[in-house]
């Protein structure tokens, strides 16, 4: 049953995912469906990297779609914390392998949605939509 007919577009601009994910392929392929989904992307390859695209003025972002294992200062679950804590307004979704994750997740807070590897783009539109859909509209 696939919901490939998701153009329930924003009546304003599209929403921005920041995808990031160490792994060059996964990172190409969840980019590009996400965009013919109707989502602008931003890609960042850790933690770091994301969290200078989330620091800067110039950029608005609606949900961060991160692995859990990167390399860098921190991991998924890191970040995860840090837009909790810095941006709050921004919906999270933490992609990996189902196991430690659960425990790590349930530190998170009551609504951190995780997904185990490999996983089905459009399982991941979905989660993007129903979280977009319980926040409350940014304000400019």
């Amino acid at each position: 049953m696939s919901n490939h007919d998701m153009q329930s577009a924003s009546p304003a601009a599209p929403e921005i995912i920041l995808v990031v994910e160490d792994e060059v392929m996964i990172r190409l392929v969840i980019s590009q469906y996400l965009r013919d989904c109707g989502f602008k992307v931003i890609e960042a390859v850790n933690a770091d990297e994301a969290i200078q695209i989330l620091e800067s003025p110039d950029v608005t972002v609606d949900v961060v779609l991160s692995d859990v294992a990167m390399p860098g200062s921190m991991d998924g679950f890191g970040l995860a914390q840090w837009v909790r804590k810095n941006k709050p307004d921004i919906g999270v979704i933490l992609v990996g392998s189902p196991r430690g994750a659960a425990d790590a997740a349930a530190d998170l807070c009551e609504s951190g949605p995780t997904l185990a590897k490999p996983y089905e783009p459009q399982i991941v539109v979905e989660r993007i939509r129903r979280l977009l859909a319980d926040r409350k509209p940014r304000g400019k």
